[in-house]
């Protein structure tokens, strides 16, 4: 009975053993999988910039040939890349009333409003101020087409303490007088206190 018994305990050691190298072999494959998804991940995004490329050296050739979408892609990349020209260019043949469109007005009014910052840095800030109106004629070109964008919303706002619009510098009330405080309340048919 001893060499059953011992037995008993050898196959349910060698079956925890053969569980033990079942998950192991598992987890290896496991493992191996996710190492092969992320390198066809860098593998796509290196593919993607390449076409990227090849896609802006057919745009600079002949850039309506390319689909809207493909181009707007392009003109991004070139913008990450620093050349906001180039970019900002592709970006103006783009705009209409289409989604894409108004993204494309949208970057546009971005590009404008960096360049004026660069400017307004640099040794001639002069030059920063007609950039800067283009950008505020962008922007609110966008909200005339889609007044729920809240992010050319913010960013017209932020051209506009860089730059105020003459109306609104005109326009801006004078000096109270020294006793407006008391001016309304000697005025005939004007309420005097609260309601």
């Amino acid at each position: 009975m001893r060499t059953a018994h011992t037995l008993g305990l050898s196959r349910r050691a060698g079956r925890h053993v053969l569980g033990v190298l079942l998950v192991a072999a598992l987890g290896a494959l496991a493992w191996d999988g996710l190492a092969l998804r992320r390198s066809q991940g860098w593998n796509t995004v290196i593919a993607q910039r390449q076409a990227l490329a090849v896609a802006g050296a057919q745009a600079a050739s002949a850039p309506q040939a390319l689909p809207a979408e493909l181009r707007f892609a392009v003109a991004s990349e070139q913008a990450t890349a620093g050349n906001d020209a180039a970019a900002l260019d592709a970006w103006r043949a783009l705009q209409s009333g289409t989604p894409l469109g108004r993204a494309a007005r949208f970057n546009a009014a971005n590009a404008l409003l960096r360049e004026a910052g660069r400017l307004r840095a640099g040794e001639q800030p002069g030059q920063a101020i007609a950039l800067v109106e283009l950008a505020k004629e962008n922007y609110r070109e966008l909200l005339r087409q889609d007044p729920g964008h809240w992010a050319a919303r913010y960013n017209l706002e932020r051209a506009q303490r860089l730059q105020p619009d003459g109306d609104e510098a005109e326009t801006a009330p004078a000096a109270a007088p020294r006793d407006a405080e008391r001016a309304p309340t000697t005025a005939r048919g004007v309420a005097q206190g609260l309601p």
